[in-house]
């Protein structure tokens, strides 16, 4: 008896080590294939950027008497912005007046010289024409009597041409210094700008005033009153008034993704409760080589007020949606970016590879097109586990608060 009591005891013991020493197969974290909404969107952060800037400055070294308008000021066309005095406003009048009396000259010797002489040159033409028409044809009755040779008539021919063209040019001449002609015309037009140009020198010496030349937002201001300027110093800077636009970059890998017109929603990172809607209309032709990206542009059709130039913007472009689609958490699939994306399926205990077939990419998952069915869990990456090793699932976690963070107005 004691014996087989012994017996079963060692045999007792040996099955109690054997389940001790047996493999109980690597414990894995899984995700389950589930059926949900996906969204896929391409995000990028760019800038506000206006379409034009404009500088505004002196004309001349000029003294700052007064600067209308200060930084985020809206301005409409022909608003003064800056009135200046100019310190060497007399020089500018010296050398107007200057001009003017030169081209007051000039239009009276036309008159009283230009004139004159130009009639006497032509009639002085007239008669030279009269006498070399009359050699012209004495020579011809003498070389049709014998008397001259032939060469003789050629010559005086060719005098009486010589004469009726400086007779036409004389004329000519003479009509431009007639009132109402071209010479005529041109001096009194030279008088009248010169005379223009002392007015503006004038008006300029007293005082100088800068206006806005369109629509437009002030965006610095770089003189105070009393500030000497020298020509050429700009002295405020606008952003032309038009559309609103952002220009941001995206990783060249997202360009197949884009195509201009596509509809896109911003948030202004000083404003991220207040998205606005944007249009794709731009794709960069070339990518940059240092950096690997591409740039983008969209125009904003209706902007927020609170929008600024320069202004730091997310813009998110939906590439891409589904009402309801197998989706897996971009984790769980390996070689997502290669060719033959594929992962490791919980079954039976033991970990077996699959192939799959993805589609859409939202922010941390991914749409399963093929090689799952919904419901099946798929092992994590981190878990550590091979194709064909035995597994036993973890206890799922409890979910971390606050969970992915994705800017506020994006898809999640």
């Amino acid at each position: 008896m004691k014996r087989r009591n012994l017996v079963v005891a060692l045999l007792v013991a040996a099955a109690v080590s054997g389940a001790l020493l047996w493999p109980k197969g690597r414990e894995v974290d899984v995700a389950s294939v589930l059926k949900a909404p996906l969204t896929q969107s391409v995000v990028a952060t760019g800038r506000i950027a206006t379409p034009a800037r404009i500088a505004i400055g002196s004309p001349l070294a000029a003294t700052v008497l007064d600067v209308t308008v200060r930084e985020g000021d809206q301005v409409q066309p022909g608003q003064v912005l800056a009135r200046l005095r100019a310190d060497d406003a007399d020089a500018l009048i010296r050398q107007a007046a200057a001009a003017l009396a030169e081209a007051e000259a000039r239009l009276t010797q036309i008159g009283s010289l230009g004139q004159p002489v130009a009639a006497q040159q032509l009639a002085q033409a007239e008669a030279n024409l009269s006498v070399a028409r009359a050699e012209a044809e004495r020579a011809r009755q003498l070389v049709a009597k014998g008397f001259y040779a032939q060469s003789k008539a050629d010559d005086a021919l060719r005098n009486a041409a010589n004469a009726a063209s400086a007779a036409d040019t004389a004329r000519a001449q003479l009509a431009a210094q007639k009132p109402g002609g071209t010479e005529r015309q041109a001096a009194v037009a030279r008088v009248e700008q010169a005379r223009a140009q002392l007015t503006n020198a004038k008006a300029r010496a007293a005082q100088l005033t800068l206006v806005a030349p369109s629509a437009g937002t002030v965006l610095t201001r770089k003189a105070e009153p009393g500030d000497v300027a020298s020509a050429g110093k700009v002295l405020l800077e606008l952003a032309d008034a038009g559309e609103t636009r952002v220009y941001a970059t995206v990783d060249e890998k997202n360009l197949r993704l884009l195509r201009p017109g596509q509809k896109a929603r911003g948030v202004a990172d000083a404003y991220p409760a207040q998205p606005f809607d944007a249009e794709l209309y731009y794709l960069a032709p070339a990518v940059d080589p240092l950096r690997g990206t591409v740039e983008i542009r969209f125009r904003v059709p209706t902007p927020p007020a609170f929008l600024r130039p320069d202004m730091t913007i997310s813009v998110e472009t939906v590439t891409g949606h589904q009402d309801a689609t197998l989706v897996l958490p971009s984790e769980a699939v390996r070689d997502l970016d290669g060719n033959k994306p594929w992962v490791l399926v919980a079954r039976d205990g033991l970990a077996s590879r699959a192939d799959v077939t993805v589609g859409l990419a939202g922010i941390g998952r991914v749409e399963v097109l093929k090689g799952l069915a919904e419901g099946e869990r798929v092992i994590l990456p981190a878990s550590g586990a091979l194709d064909g090793d035995k597994i036993r699932i973890r206890a799922p976690k409890k979910p971390k608060v606050g969970g992915l963070q994705v800017p506020q107005g994006m898809t999640k």
